[in-house]
């Protein structure tokens, strides 16, 4: 007997409905991923964890319907099929991850989303879940997916997780709802360029794998109070509504507390921001943000409010250093603590408003006689905002460390060979002194901090900062030669291995001439390598960029030839100033020195980064050379011009001003 139409309807939606299960399930954990990837970065770890299985678990259509409308349309011109169940999943998921942060229609533009003001479902009560960490490969990449819109980060894992077709994902945004689908393809771009070509196995690793997570309890202490803190509010309440409509009357304004902000003007010690101790294991934002206020002083309200009103309004006696490029108008808003406690002899406080680290420090004996300082730290990371200078003396330097620093060692660039030493940090994460790098002629001596983040961070991250005088130490990285034939290029890393600290030790000298110029990071990059004529040896092209807080970098080519020492300075061939060479977005470089044999011949040489493909040079020696390298017979004062060929056609000139 056949089915009647209405049964035979239902059947149709529980098949296509047992289908999208199916579907659900098999690529369940690549949807978690795409949702949480796609999700707001500045929602917490815990929670997109949340959102993203709510998310992909209420993608599965209802039964009303066994063929809905596909959500990828089909080209114009082609027959119009049945979508897979998949790639329906794939749409629903990234229109409800792109709509979590909006606010609804008729919602007022000034307050924020609803979703981020009220709680919602699911919740968890007493743990906290987070994936597992990843190596520095997924903590740069995860600072790049932060900074991209959410409609990119979704192209990027669909593109390179998904293995889709640029033109399927434009598809699939646009039905979506993306208004500039082209837009987030170009964004993905960005992000491939970052990643390289570990982008995929980057994507799927347990950093980013919102399906193997790590639980733990929240402060159970602070729980406890909260909970009679919600109490005690209330009773407060219930009683406080009680008297005022026996009195009839409401009572009259309260004044501010003395010091507190009064809605403009000065902010007070009681308007600093405080962050809890154990944020910083649970954010995305792994930055001076996260830091806590930490130090024995940190209610001394007389000390903080000196701190401020100095900050505020500078007496003409005050001692005032800044960076390059550091404003010193007031603060625009209540700074965040960080740390306030006596450290050798002064009182010193540190603050940060968002853009700038600020250290307010006076003598035990002489309050308000002091000195501050001032420093940028818009943009800082895991690395850049790990350790701060407290106190600078004659013993060495104390730094404040960050709270997810596990370790602390010191070490000696121009002794690669020797081990690191532990360094003593106190209870409230200042440590002891530290030497301070030689300023000396000689340079005998060049001290830098070799610190290790937390597991809960971080797996096997160390990383290298080095003191230039300023409130933030300098991060040292680490590029190296390129591989053979035509490899994709490679990204800066720790400089903690042993190339890394060989390199190092024969620029170390060097870091001296960077003190005070507001420097934020330094990258030696191996750039090219070359046997040198008469067997001379085997010789290594570095160039040495020293990025600044500001955006502009200084670049230094040096040439490393065989030397008599691990240490000794390499040769200076080129300088550079206020250039994008040697970075993310000047990848090519060719650089050339007249170099003496042994003999006492005189050779002109040139190398290039792994885009060049030849070499000529002009003038009172002609050449040419395919490939990456250049020796040729050439008088010391002779006047030559080098100039690079790249795979495209493109011509290249050498980096900066050799000084012929």
């Amino acid at each position: 007997m056949p089915l009647p139409p209405f049964a035979r309807a239902v059947r149709r939606g529980r098949t296509g409905l047992d289908r999208a299960e199916a579907a659900l399930v098999e690529e369940y954990s690549d949807l978690v991923r795409l949702a949480y990837l796609t999700l707001p970065s500045s929602l917490s770890r815990h929670r997109r964890i949340l959102v993203a299985h709510s998310l992909v678990q209420r993608s599965l259509p209802g039964a009303r319907s066994g063929r809905p409308d596909p959500l990828v349309p089909a080209p114009r011109g082609t027959v119009r099929r049945p979508v897979a169940e998949k790639d329906r999943l794939r749409g629903q998921v990234v229109r409800s991850a792109l709509a979590h942060g909006r606010s609804p229609r008729g919602w007022p533009r000034r307050l924020p989303p609803p979703r981020t003001v009220l709680p919602t479902l699911p919740v968890v009560w007493g743990l906290r879940l987070f994936p597992r960490a990843g190596g520095a490969e997924e903590i740069a990449l995860g600072q790049a997916l932060a900074g991209a819109t959410a409609a990119g980060r979704a192209a990027f894992v669909l593109r390179r997780v998904d293995g889709l077709a640029d033109a399927v994902v434009e598809a699939l945004l646009r039905a979506a709802g993306v208004p500039d689908p082209e837009g987030a393809l170009r964004s993905a771009n960005r992000l491939d360029e970052s990643a390289g070509a570990a982008a995929r196995a980057l994507l799927t690793s347990r950093e980013f794998d919102a399906c193997s997570v790590q639980t733990r309890p929240t402060d159970l202490l602070r729980r406890r109070r909260r909970v009679r803190f919600l109490w005690a509010a209330l009773t407060a309440a219930v009683l406080t509504g009680l008297v005022l409509a026996v009195a009839g009357q409401g009572s009259a304004p309260s004044r501010p507390a003395p010091g507190s902000r009064t809605g403009v003007g000065l902010p007070g010690p009681d308007d600093l921001v405080r962050t809890a101790g154990d944020v910083w294991a649970d954010t995305s934002r792994v930055d001076l943000t996260a830091w806590p206020a930490r130090g024995g002083r940190v209610n001394d309200r007389s000390l903080l409010a000196r701190a401020l009103s100095t900050w505020d309004r500078p007496a003409g006696a005050l001692r005032i250093t800044t960076t390059p490029g550091t404003p010193t108008d007031p603060p625009p808003h209540s700074p965040q603590l960080l740390y306030a406690g006596n450290v050798d002899g002064d009182a010193v406080v540190l603050l940060y408003d968002g853009r700038r680290v600020v250290r307010y420090s006076e003598p035990l004996g002489a309050p308000g006689h002091g000195a501050l300082a001032l420093a940028r730290a818009d943009d800082a990371d895991v690395t850049t905002a790990a350790a701060l200078v407290v106190h600078r003396g004659a013993r060495g330097v104390r730094y404040l460390l960050a709270p997810w620093i596990a370790e602390a060692r010191s070490r000696d660039l121009l002794r690669p060979d020797s081990p690191a030493r532990p360094v003593g940090v106190a209870g409230d994460g200042v440590t002891v002194p530290v030497p301070a790098p030689t300023r000396k002629a000689a340079c005998d001596s060049r001290p830098v901090l070799q610190l290790r983040s937390s597991a809960r961070i971080v797996e096997k991250h160390a990383f290298l900062l080095t003191d230039l005088g300023e409130l933030s130490p300098v991060h040292l990285t680490y590029t190296p030669l390129p591989g053979h034939g035509s490899p994709p290029a490679r990204q800066p890393r720790e400089a903690t291995g042993g190339p890394a600290l060989l390199a190092w030790a024969h620029l170390a000298c060097g870091l001296e001439e960077l003190r005070g110029t507001g420097v934020r990071a330094v990258n030696a990059w191996d750039f090219a390598e070359q046997e040198l004529p008469e067997r001379g040896g085997h010789a290594v092209w570095t160039c040495a960029r020293a990025s600044t807080w500001r955006g502009p970098g200084d670049v230094e080519l040096v040439l490393r030839a065989p030397a008599s020492s691990a240490s000794a300075p390499a040769e200076v061939v080129g300088r550079a100033r206020s250039t994008a060479a040697c970075s993310r977005f000047g990848q090519h470089v060719v650089a050339d020195v007249h170099w003496r044999a042994r003999s006492g011949h005189w050779y002109l040489l040139a190398a290039g980064s792994r885009a060049v493909t030849r070499i000529d040079v002009t003038g009172e020696v002609t050449a040419r050379q395919r490939g990456r390298t250049l020796a040729v017979r050439a008088p010391r004062d002779s006047r030559v011009r080098v100039s690079a060929r790249l795979g495209n056609g493109t011509s290249l000139d050498p980096v900066g001003d050799p000084g012929r």
